[in-house]
């Protein structure tokens, strides 16, 4: 089956992501979802380490922690290593070796947290006494991308590399050597999922700034708070950034028909926009989804928000962007709250990861969506948001929101205190 090319198979491709993308959560609207990642930095070297090799390696240790805790060792459907968990979790592989940790999603962001900090703090420490640093950063901090390998070798991989690199080095970056943490919140009903939309990509820039862990690349402090955003805004500007507009099919549609199709070249080797692949009459809907999971914007619908703009930062501090994304979905009052006080010009998402909250305006309104969000976790009450993890929330946003600084500022301090 081929997509009809016009106006027909449009029609039918904007019914896809309304029922695929876009359809409310019908299991709950409060759950929420957290995919974690972490640099597994070798603890001579100072380099991403080998899946498997000669010294400390990944794959080792996993097998070794997994091994009295029941995990089980498999394939993804891509062909890479990966181990499952008792729990529902799934621990992946980024292609320069980027642990990613999926946790299955939770009735409330504090046992969501709890089981982020279960899993991922006993390994670390396990990891560091075998030679491994499961670093909690934006971005691999003291090489440059052509010192870090592609360590994957799925076609996927291969393809997505070859297409960016026609572009500049920030793909190969993207790919090898940058690490998030990414949440995911249930669509609600009707209106209230649209305003979920343009609540979280209008939120996009301030989540890059209020969570920006990055500020080091290639053995130097770099005048960016987030290193990783700036790659993001550079690899290629036809598939990133924020998608904007009232009807979120509509608008997300445009997106993905603009966005050139990396998997496949003309006949002259260029790349051209899927809507042109649509039509020449060629397509079929698994092109179409395929072309789908290589968009990147800072907002991804897949029958859920995934929100894609903080660094990777300690799991110790995960209850704060938890708090601060589901509160601001799941509470009606803070919903319409953080909408009346959000604005995106269209310089914010470049300012956001290079100034982050030392922009006045921006640590503005970042200040407001913390103090909006913890307003209206304290009304979705402690079955989303225990008085613990809200004072741990509170005391992220205190030792930095308001205070104008995000983890990057640490980096910065202990840098100036090296060289002092």
């Amino acid at each position: 089956m081929t997509i009809p090319t016009g106006a027909r198979g449009r029609a039918l491709l904007a019914a896809d992501l309304a029922r695929r993308s876009f359809a409310p959560s019908r299991a709950s609207t409060r759950r929420i979802g957290a995919e974690v990642e972490l640099l597994p930095i070798d603890a001579d070297t100072r380099c991403i380490a080998a899946l498997e090799g000669n010294g400390p390696s990944v794959l080792p240790v996993l097998r070794g922690f997994g091994a009295s805790r029941c995990w089980s060792e498999a394939r993804t459907e891509k062909g890479t290593p990966c181990f499952h968990l008792p729990n529902g979790g799934r621990l992946t592989f980024e292609p320069g070796g980027q642990i990613e940790y999926a946790a299955p999603p939770a009735h409330g962001a504090s046992a969501l947290a709890t089981h982020v900090r279960s899993v991922l703090e006993p390994l670390r420490r396990h990891a560091s006494k075998e030679g491994l640093q499961l670093v909690a950063a934006g971005i691999e901090s003291e090489r440059d991308v052509w010192s870090t390998p592609r360590q994957l070798d799925a076609e996927r991989y291969e393809r997505m590399e070859s297409y960016f690199a026609t572009i500049g080095p920030h793909g190969a970056r993207m790919m090898r050597q940058t690490a998030s943490f990414q949440v995911c919140l249930d669509i609600g009903e009707g209106d209230i999922g649209r305003r979920q939309w343009r609540l979280l990509n209008a939120a996009a820039p301030y989540v890059i700034a209020m969570f920006a862990n990055s500020p080091r690349y290639d053995g130097i402090v770099t005048g960016h708070q987030s290193v990783r955003a700036a790659c993001w805004r550079r690899l290629d500007p036809s598939r990133t950034g924020v998608v904007a507009g009232d009807d979120p099919v509509s608008a997300y549609l445009a997106f993905a028909l603009r966005a050139p199709d990396m998997m496949r070249r003309t006949t002259g080797g260029e790349y051209q926009p899927f809507g042109e692949w649509v039509d020449t009459g060629t397509m079929t809907p698994d092109d179409w989804h395929h072309h789908l999971s290589t968009l990147f914007p800072e907002v991804r619908p897949r029958g859920y928000f995934e929100v894609r703009g903080a660094d990777s930062i300690d799991p110790a501090w995960c209850v704060a962007p938890l708090a601060l994304l589901g509160g601001l979905s799941y509470d009606p009052t803070a919903l319409a709250d953080a909408l009346d006080v959000l604005h995106v010009p269209g310089d914010v998402l470049e300012c956001a990861g290079f100034a982050g909250l030392r922009d006045p305006s921006v640590a503005a309104v970042s200040a407001q969506l913390a103090e909006i969000a913890m307003q209206g976790c304290v009304r979705l009450g402690p079955e989303f948001l225990t008085e613990a993890d809200a004072a741990l929330a509170h005391a992220f946003f205190d030792r930095y929101t308001h205070r104008r600084r995000s983890p990057a500022d640490d980096v910065r301090d202990s840098a100036t205190a090296a060289t002092a």
